[in-house]
């Protein structure tokens, strides 16, 4: 099969599946590229019951405005963290660092599972980028999302929207990112763009063509720069305009 026949295969399983519940693993092309704004999006235009996991969260001494909070702030929604780590590095050196233990991935797939009995959408926000240390031995948001790949039940969808720069350099990472995906046996099911400027270049205007054709994967949504310091009203009036 190819890369464009597993696509529309992946696509027509996501659309059939879409009225039932689903886990959505968002990840990044790098740390910094909107993720956070981009799963409270998602939260902000998801249907029914919602709730957004954090499993780990980094540099909490130096910014008390976590991740989970910041998407709480912007929608309301229900926000899970299972892990807070002092220092602004990858789980497993923050963790060493600070001389504490922090749950394995296995643990997070279950508390993740089970929250899919109660909800119609889990949001599963990463940390950094796609490989990224979660845990102590190893594990990353890939083992995450490839462990729930095999255990979620068969009426409970698995997706995972990819986060990625607007300017130079954007599809190189997003490719990589994608590739990483796709090696493991898991098709994204778009990208999104985390920060676009109000006045984009040459750069960014070619990206936001090249990316889908790059990667063979839809850009879902387009989100302005600025868009998380908007107030909570605002954010969920003009989330669904930024998806295509």
């Amino acid at each position: 099969m190819t890369r464009r026949e597993l696509t529309s295969t992946t696509r027509r399983a996501v659309a059939k599946l879409e009225p039932g519940r689903r886990v959505v693993v968002v990840t990044g092309t790098n740390t910094g590229v909107g993720k956070t704004i981009a799963t409270a999006a998602l939260a902000a235009t998801s249907p029914g019951r919602v709730v957004v996991v954090k499993p780990v969260q980094t540099g909490v001494a130096d910014d008390p405005d976590r991740d989970a909070g910041v998407v709480h702030r912007l929608t309301g929604c229900a926000v899970q963290e299972y892990a807070a780590l002092d220092d602004p590095l990858a789980p497993d050196t923050a963790a060493r660092r600070q001389g504490v233990s922090i749950p394995p991935v296995a643990e997070h797939v279950d508390r993740i599972r089970a929250l899919a009995d109660d909800h119609d959408t889990v949001l599963v926000e990463g940390a950094g980028g796609l490989l990224v240390r979660l845990d102590a031995d190893g594990g990353t948001l890939l083992d995450l999302a490839a462990a729930l790949s095999t255990t979620l039940p068969p009426d409970v969808a698995l997706e995972v929207v990819v986060v990625c720069a607007a300017g130079l350099g954007t599809l190189n990472h997003t490719e990589l990112t994608v590739g990483a995906l796709r090696a493991r046996g898991l098709e994204p099911t778009g990208l999104i763009i985390g920060s676009w400027p109000s006045e984009p270049g040459l750069a960014e205007t070619c990206n936001q063509h090249d990316l889908p054709r790059v990667t063979d994967l839809p850009v879902l949504a387009v989100l302005p720069a600025g868009a998380g310091a908007l107030g909570r009203p605002q954010f969920l009036a003009s989330a669904p305009t930024w998806f295509a």
